[in-house]
């Protein structure tokens, strides 16, 4: 049944996602999370990636509430559209010159790890072999 509601629900979260207002983006991310949960297995990843684009920017909020609906909405996506797409947008601040954002994405990164550890390895970033230390995952070739 929440299938059939995720498109219309999808601009109603875009908007209170963007406010201004800290509850709003509160309320709005734990709307998210439920929504994410709720459409699991039904194939509609697209949407739940376009929300969780609105999502992410509010990990840098400092008010505690904002944070656990904001790390709550993250799990959810983790959960609905695959720890590989968290991981992707994790990545991209895990060495950044600031030490808050890599707090951040450090904080997020050790979330993934814990609750889908197994899932992550396949898509971590291939490094070349050098002349004294072999990097490459062979076995996760075989099946290519």
């Amino acid at each position: 049944m929440g299938k059939d509601y995720v498109y219309a629900v999808v601009p109603l979260l875009e908007d209170a996602l963007m406010d201004r207002d800290l509850v709003h983006r509160q309320i709005a991310s734990a709307a998210a999370k439920h929504v994410a949960l709720g459409v699991y297995g039904f194939g509609c990843e697209d949407a739940l990636t376009h929300i969780m684009n609105y999502v992410w920017p509010n990990i840098f909020e400092t008010s505690p509430h904002i944070v656990n609906a904001v790390t709550e909405a993250i799990e959810g996506f983790r959960v609905s559209v695959g720890p590989c797409r968290v991981l992707q947008y994790t990545l991209q601040g895990l060495f950044h010159p600031s030490r808050r954002v890599r707090d951040v994405y450090w904080r997020i990164y050790n979330m993934l790890y814990v609750s889908s550890q197994d899932t992550l390895v396949p898509f971590y970033p291939t490094i070349p072999n050098t002349e004294r230390n072999t990097y490459v995952r062979y076995e996760l070739f075989v099946h290519i």
